[in-house]
Protein backbone atom coordinates (compact mmCIF):
# COMPACT_ATOMS: atom_id res chain seq x y z
CA UNK A 1 0.00 0.00 0.00
CA UNK A 2 1.38 3.40 -1.02
CA UNK A 3 1.76 5.95 1.75
CA UNK A 4 0.51 9.45 1.02
CA UNK A 5 1.34 11.10 4.35
CA UNK A 6 4.79 11.71 5.79
CA UNK A 7 5.97 13.68 8.77
CA UNK A 8 8.10 16.74 8.22
CA UNK A 9 11.02 14.99 9.88
CA UNK A 10 10.68 11.99 7.56
CA UNK A 11 10.76 14.31 4.56
CA UNK A 12 13.75 16.19 5.96
CA UNK A 13 15.67 12.95 6.48
CA UNK A 14 14.93 11.99 2.87
CA UNK A 15 16.10 15.43 1.68
CA UNK A 16 19.38 14.93 3.53
CA UNK A 17 19.75 11.49 1.93
CA UNK A 18 19.18 13.07 -1.47
CA UNK A 19 21.95 15.54 -0.64
CA UNK A 20 24.28 12.65 0.26
CA UNK A 21 23.65 11.05 -3.13
CA UNK A 22 24.13 14.37 -4.92
CA UNK A 23 27.39 15.11 -3.11
CA UNK A 24 28.85 11.76 -4.06
CA UNK A 25 28.30 12.49 -7.74
CA UNK A 26 29.18 16.19 -7.81
CA UNK A 27 32.30 15.84 -5.68
CA UNK A 28 33.65 13.17 -8.03
CA UNK A 29 33.06 15.36 -11.11
CA UNK A 30 34.39 18.63 -9.63
CA UNK A 31 37.75 19.47 -11.26
CA UNK A 32 37.45 16.39 -13.50
CA UNK A 33 39.49 16.75 -16.67
CA UNK A 34 36.80 15.01 -18.74
CA UNK A 35 33.88 17.15 -17.52
CA UNK A 36 31.35 17.54 -20.33
CA UNK A 37 30.01 21.08 -20.77
CA UNK A 38 27.30 22.27 -23.16
CA UNK A 39 25.09 25.34 -23.57
CA UNK A 40 21.34 25.26 -23.00
CA UNK A 41 18.86 27.22 -25.15
CA UNK A 42 18.89 30.05 -22.59
CA UNK A 43 22.67 30.29 -23.13
CA UNK A 44 23.53 29.09 -19.63
CA UNK A 45 26.06 26.27 -19.19
CA UNK A 46 25.20 22.74 -18.11
CA UNK A 47 27.55 19.86 -17.28
CA UNK A 48 27.20 16.10 -17.20
CA UNK A 49 27.34 16.46 -13.41
CA UNK A 50 24.18 18.63 -13.37
CA UNK A 51 22.26 16.00 -15.29
CA UNK A 52 23.66 13.06 -13.33
CA UNK A 53 22.80 14.63 -9.97
CA UNK A 54 19.25 15.46 -11.00
CA UNK A 55 18.69 12.01 -12.50
CA UNK A 56 19.90 10.37 -9.28
CA UNK A 57 17.44 12.48 -7.28
CA UNK A 58 14.61 11.61 -9.68
CA UNK A 59 15.41 7.91 -9.29
CA UNK A 60 15.39 8.08 -5.48
CA UNK A 61 12.20 10.12 -5.32
CA UNK A 62 10.44 7.74 -7.70
CA UNK A 63 11.14 4.96 -5.21
CA UNK A 64 10.59 6.84 -1.95
CA UNK A 65 7.91 9.39 -2.86
CA UNK A 66 6.40 8.09 -6.08
CA UNK A 67 3.19 10.10 -5.68
CA UNK A 68 4.98 13.42 -5.31
CA UNK A 69 5.69 15.93 -8.04
CA UNK A 70 9.16 17.24 -8.77
CA UNK A 71 10.45 20.33 -10.52
CA UNK A 72 14.12 20.27 -11.55
CA UNK A 73 16.28 22.64 -13.53
CA UNK A 74 17.47 20.11 -16.08
CA UNK A 75 14.50 17.78 -16.65
CA UNK A 76 11.51 19.93 -15.73
CA UNK A 77 8.52 18.50 -13.91
CA UNK A 78 8.19 14.86 -12.99
CA UNK A 79 5.16 12.74 -11.97
CA UNK A 80 1.48 13.55 -12.11
CA UNK A 81 -0.25 15.67 -14.73
CA UNK A 82 1.80 18.79 -15.37
CA UNK A 83 -1.07 20.42 -17.25
CA UNK A 84 -3.20 20.29 -14.11
CA UNK A 85 -0.56 22.05 -12.03
CA UNK A 86 1.10 24.87 -14.00
CA UNK A 87 4.02 26.47 -12.21
CA UNK A 88 4.23 30.16 -11.55
CA UNK A 89 0.54 30.44 -10.54
CA UNK A 90 -1.48 29.86 -7.38
CA UNK A 91 -2.24 26.34 -8.63
CA UNK A 92 0.58 24.15 -7.36
CA UNK A 93 0.91 20.43 -6.64
CA UNK A 94 0.17 19.55 -3.03
CA UNK A 95 3.67 18.03 -2.61
CA UNK A 96 6.46 19.08 -4.95
CA UNK A 97 10.20 18.58 -4.62
CA UNK A 98 12.08 21.48 -6.22
CA UNK A 99 15.68 20.76 -7.24
CA UNK A 100 18.67 22.65 -8.57
CA UNK A 101 21.27 19.89 -9.06
CA UNK A 102 24.21 22.32 -9.10
CA UNK A 103 23.54 25.92 -8.22
CA UNK A 104 26.58 27.82 -9.48
CA UNK A 105 27.35 25.71 -12.55
CA UNK A 106 29.65 28.43 -13.92
CA UNK A 107 31.70 28.23 -10.72
CA UNK A 108 31.66 24.44 -10.85
CA UNK A 109 33.05 24.23 -14.36
CA UNK A 110 35.72 26.88 -13.68
CA UNK A 111 36.93 25.19 -10.48
CA UNK A 112 35.51 27.77 -8.06
CA UNK A 113 34.26 25.90 -4.95
CA UNK A 114 31.15 28.05 -4.42
CA UNK A 115 28.39 25.77 -5.72
CA UNK A 116 25.79 23.52 -4.14
CA UNK A 117 22.87 21.17 -4.67
CA UNK A 118 19.58 22.80 -3.67
CA UNK A 119 16.76 20.53 -2.47
CA UNK A 120 13.35 21.78 -1.34
CA UNK A 121 9.94 20.35 -0.58
CA UNK A 122 7.02 22.71 -1.21
CA UNK A 123 3.53 22.06 0.14
CA UNK A 124 0.89 23.79 -1.96
CA UNK A 125 3.61 25.99 -3.44
CA UNK A 126 5.18 27.00 -0.12
CA UNK A 127 8.70 25.67 0.60
CA UNK A 128 8.69 23.97 4.03
CA UNK A 129 12.04 22.14 3.79
CA UNK A 130 15.30 23.38 2.33
CA UNK A 131 18.70 21.71 2.07
CA UNK A 132 21.77 23.39 0.56
CA UNK A 133 24.75 21.06 0.29
CA UNK A 134 28.13 22.49 -0.74
CA UNK A 135 30.70 19.66 -0.58
CA UNK A 136 33.57 21.73 -2.01
CA UNK A 137 33.07 24.18 0.86
CA UNK A 138 32.63 21.34 3.34
CA UNK A 139 29.28 22.73 4.50
CA UNK A 140 25.61 21.75 4.45
CA UNK A 141 22.75 23.98 5.56
CA UNK A 142 19.13 22.95 6.14
CA UNK A 143 15.90 24.21 7.61
CA UNK A 144 12.36 22.93 8.07
CA UNK A 145 9.21 24.75 9.10
CA UNK A 146 9.07 25.24 12.85
CA UNK A 147 12.32 23.39 13.52
CA UNK A 148 14.95 26.06 12.97
CA UNK A 149 17.86 26.24 10.53
CA UNK A 150 21.18 24.46 10.92
CA UNK A 151 24.61 24.09 9.38
CA UNK A 152 26.87 21.03 9.42
CA UNK A 153 30.51 22.05 9.16
CA UNK A 154 31.97 18.69 10.14
CA UNK A 155 33.36 18.25 6.63
CA UNK A 156 35.01 21.67 6.54
CA UNK A 157 38.35 21.17 4.72
CA UNK A 158 40.05 23.36 7.37
CA UNK A 159 38.36 21.87 10.42
CA UNK A 160 40.96 19.18 11.02
CA UNK A 161 44.07 21.06 9.96
CA UNK A 162 46.64 20.58 12.75
CA UNK A 163 48.00 23.73 14.37
CA UNK A 164 51.78 23.71 15.03
CA UNK A 165 52.52 23.72 18.76
CA UNK A 166 54.67 26.84 18.48
CA UNK A 167 51.65 28.77 17.14
CA UNK A 168 49.08 27.54 19.64
CA UNK A 169 50.01 30.20 22.20
CA UNK A 170 48.79 32.88 19.80
CA UNK A 171 45.29 31.40 19.55
CA UNK A 172 42.67 32.67 21.97
CA UNK A 173 40.83 29.36 21.65
CA UNK A 174 42.14 26.06 20.30
CA UNK A 175 40.96 25.10 16.83
CA UNK A 176 38.93 21.90 16.93
CA UNK A 177 36.82 20.06 14.43
CA UNK A 178 33.12 20.91 14.59
CA UNK A 179 31.31 17.67 15.42
CA UNK A 180 27.68 18.72 15.81
CA UNK A 181 25.40 20.83 13.63
CA UNK A 182 25.16 24.48 14.65
CA UNK A 183 21.86 26.31 14.88
CA UNK A 184 21.65 29.39 12.70
CA UNK A 185 20.54 32.87 13.65
CA UNK A 186 20.49 36.01 11.52
CA UNK A 187 22.31 39.18 12.56
CA UNK A 188 20.91 41.83 14.85
CA UNK A 189 21.86 44.78 12.63
CA UNK A 190 19.05 47.35 12.70
CA UNK A 191 20.34 50.24 10.61
CA UNK A 192 21.17 50.29 6.91
CA UNK A 193 24.29 52.30 7.72
CA UNK A 194 25.67 49.25 9.53
CA UNK A 195 24.55 46.65 6.98
CA UNK A 196 26.67 44.39 4.78
CA UNK A 197 24.91 43.38 1.55
CA UNK A 198 25.51 41.06 -1.40
CA UNK A 199 23.94 41.84 -4.77
CA UNK A 200 25.23 38.91 -6.91
CA UNK A 201 26.00 40.88 -10.11
CA UNK A 202 25.69 44.38 -11.50
CA UNK A 203 24.62 42.97 -14.87
CA UNK A 204 21.50 41.35 -13.42
CA UNK A 205 20.38 44.51 -11.65
CA UNK A 206 21.09 46.57 -14.77
CA UNK A 207 19.16 44.18 -17.04
CA UNK A 208 16.23 44.24 -14.62
CA UNK A 209 16.23 48.05 -14.68
CA UNK A 210 17.17 48.37 -11.02
CA UNK A 211 20.78 49.55 -11.28
CA UNK A 212 19.99 53.06 -10.04
CA UNK A 213 18.13 51.62 -7.04
CA UNK A 214 21.06 49.33 -6.24
CA UNK A 215 23.55 52.20 -6.43
CA UNK A 216 21.28 54.27 -4.21
CA UNK A 217 21.08 51.46 -1.67
CA UNK A 218 24.86 50.98 -1.78
CA UNK A 219 25.33 54.58 -0.71
CA UNK A 220 23.34 53.98 2.46
CA UNK A 221 24.95 50.76 3.70
CA UNK A 222 28.28 49.97 5.29
CA UNK A 223 29.59 47.39 2.82
CA UNK A 224 28.69 45.87 -0.54
CA UNK A 225 29.98 42.64 -2.06
CA UNK A 226 28.92 40.18 -4.78
CA UNK A 227 29.47 36.76 -3.24
CA UNK A 228 26.91 35.20 -5.55
CA UNK A 229 24.62 32.21 -5.87
CA UNK A 230 23.40 30.33 -2.79
CA UNK A 231 26.33 31.39 -0.60
CA UNK A 232 25.05 34.94 -0.10
CA UNK A 233 21.76 33.67 1.32
CA UNK A 234 23.41 31.14 3.58
CA UNK A 235 25.61 33.90 4.99
CA UNK A 236 22.46 35.90 5.74
CA UNK A 237 21.11 32.87 7.62
CA UNK A 238 24.41 32.55 9.50
CA UNK A 239 24.38 36.23 10.49
CA UNK A 240 27.53 37.00 8.50
CA UNK A 241 25.66 39.14 5.95
CA UNK A 242 22.58 41.27 6.53
CA UNK A 243 21.04 41.50 3.04
CA UNK A 244 21.24 39.49 -0.20
CA UNK A 245 19.27 39.97 -3.40
CA UNK A 246 19.21 39.28 -7.12
CA UNK A 247 17.09 39.00 -10.25
CA UNK A 248 16.54 36.50 -13.09
CA UNK A 249 15.78 33.56 -10.82
CA UNK A 250 13.65 30.44 -11.17
CA UNK A 251 11.83 28.64 -8.34
CA UNK A 252 14.57 26.00 -8.16
CA UNK A 253 17.13 28.77 -7.52
CA UNK A 254 15.22 29.95 -4.43
CA UNK A 255 13.00 27.25 -2.94
CA UNK A 256 15.69 25.62 -0.79
CA UNK A 257 16.99 28.99 0.42
CA UNK A 258 13.70 30.33 1.75
CA UNK A 259 13.11 27.91 4.68
CA UNK A 260 16.73 28.23 5.82
CA UNK A 261 16.67 32.03 5.89
CA UNK A 262 13.24 32.29 7.51
CA UNK A 263 13.89 29.57 10.10
CA UNK A 264 17.07 31.42 11.05
CA UNK A 265 14.89 34.42 11.86
CA UNK A 266 15.21 36.31 8.58
CA UNK A 267 12.79 37.42 5.87
CA UNK A 268 12.65 36.17 2.27
CA UNK A 269 10.56 37.77 -0.48
CA UNK A 270 10.86 38.88 -4.06
CA UNK A 271 12.32 42.34 -4.74
CA UNK A 272 8.71 43.54 -5.03
CA UNK A 273 7.81 42.05 -1.64
CA UNK A 274 6.00 38.83 -2.63
CA UNK A 275 6.60 36.25 0.11
CA UNK A 276 7.14 33.30 -2.21
CA UNK A 277 9.59 31.89 -4.79
CA UNK A 278 7.43 32.34 -7.89
CA UNK A 279 8.15 35.93 -8.94
CA UNK A 280 11.65 35.74 -10.45
CA UNK A 281 13.71 37.62 -7.87
CA UNK A 282 14.87 37.25 -4.29
CA UNK A 283 15.51 39.51 -1.33
CA UNK A 284 16.75 37.94 1.90
CA UNK A 285 17.47 39.99 5.01
CA UNK A 286 17.85 39.59 8.74
CA UNK A 287 14.22 40.68 9.02
CA UNK A 288 14.88 43.92 10.86
CA UNK A 289 16.17 45.55 7.65
CA UNK A 290 13.61 44.10 5.25
CA UNK A 291 11.13 46.98 5.18
CA UNK A 292 13.92 49.53 4.78
CA UNK A 293 15.51 47.65 1.87
CA UNK A 294 12.15 47.15 0.15
CA UNK A 295 11.51 50.88 0.48
CA UNK A 296 14.87 51.70 -1.09
CA UNK A 297 14.13 49.39 -4.03
CA UNK A 298 10.48 50.37 -4.49
CA UNK A 299 9.49 51.75 -7.92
Amino acid sequence: MTRNHYTLNEDLQLALQLADAADEISRARFLAMDLEVSTKPDKTPVTDADRAVEQAIIDILSRERGEDFMLGEEFGEQAGSVSQHPTGTSDHPHRQWIIDPIDGTSNFLRGVPVWATLIALAIDGVPVIGVVSAPALGKRWWGSKGNGAWVDESHDPLANVPIPEELSEYLEQPMVAVAAPRKLEVSGVKDLADASISYNSLQQWDQAGYLDELVGLSRKVWRTRAYGDMWSYMMVAEGILDVAGEFDLKPYDMAALMPIVTEAGGSFTSIEGHADVWHGSALATNGQLHAAVLAELAR
